[in-house]
């Protein structure tokens, strides 16, 4: 008997992407808030941790300890903290009504908002090109949203939370127990290899240096990428995210917008050379073979 999707394929892919930019507008929320959620958390531990509990807490604290989740509370203007409806919350759609302004106080609401939910889509989009509709689609798609979720934490932050990175490594290693993308000897590898690989640099630049090139963060990026696609991907990987990142790093140095001195996060480049592993790794591979076959 024919499936649903197989009958009504364009509907079915309509309800995915819009679904994907549901998990857009939520991704959103958790970009935002998780960082201040750790930097709470960190910051109630110290206290315990240091502070008399035989002295009260400071005001500070109480209000650091205050709910703070997720879905507490309500997503609302940061000017002039009027609530945001249901229908000032439909994905792209309310912010495009609202041209890009708060309802109330007419503050502007970043773009940003509205492109992370097209991003999401444009995801899902493209791994159904890629995967057609398969197991593969939805784990592709819930990979590169993963991604860009930690691109965007490390960017405005500096940090790769482990609360996203090390469950998503794990369930990359669970998934291959199929041989989804790979089999589970070679998530295996590419797990150890990607922390191994940064690790080593991350201590040679050290001793070479006395500085810290990258954090600990970048290094359970890159494992977690090879626990989803193995070791296979981790030379383009890295040859591509080192490339792009030395690229831009350079380019803001050039227009005078960045010190050399300044850090720049690593982690948003390893999540754009693990999408074009994705997506173009086997053209690329197959480019560069035949290259180097007509060169010799």
């Amino acid at each position: 008997m024919d499936t649903f999707i197989e009958l009504y394929p364009a509907t079915a892919l309509g309800f995915c992407l819009l679904f994907a930019l549901c998990i857009g507008s939520f991704l959103n929320v958790v970009i935002h808030r998780l960082p201040i959620m750790l930097q709470r958390q960190w910051k109630a531990e110290c206290h315990s941790f240091l502070a008399d509990d035989a002295q009260p807490a400071e005001p500070s604290d109480r209000q650091t300890n205050a709910t703070y989740n997720l879905m507490v509370p309500r997503s609302c203007c940061p000017n002039c903290k009027s609530m945001i409806t249901a229908w000032q919350n439909i994905p792209v759609v309310s912010w495009l009504l609202l041209r890009g302004k708060c309802a109330n106080c007419k503050t502007p609401i970043s773009a940003r908002y509205p492109l992370v939910e097209l991003a999401s889509a444009g995801f899902a989009l493209a791994c159904w090109w890629q995967f057609d509709f398969s197991i593969q689609f939805v784990l592709a798609s819930i990979f590169c949203i993963i991604l860009l979720c930690l691109a965007l934490i490390d960017l405005d932050t500096m940090f790769l939370p482990d609360q996203i990175t090390l469950p998503t490594l794990w369930l990359g290693l669970l998934i291959n127990l199929d041989a989804n993308f790979v089999n589970l000897q070679d998530a295996v590898l590419g797990a150890a290899i990607g922390y191994g690989f940064l690790w080593s640099l991350f201590w040679l630049f050290k001793l070479l240096t006395g500085k810290e090139g990258m954090g600990y963060g970048d290094f359970k990026l890159l494992a977690m990428i090879g626990a989803w696609f193995g070791w296979q991907a981790l030379p383009l990987t890295i040859l591509l995210s080192s490339l792009i990142g030395a690229s831009v790093g350079i380019g803001l140095m050039v227009l005078a917008k960045h010190k050399q001195s300044q850090a720049i996060p690593f982690g948003p480049y390893l999540a754009i050379g693990a999408v074009c592993y994705l997506f173009f790794g086997d053209a690329i591979q197959h480019w560069y073979f035949s290259y180097i076959g007509l060169v010799h």
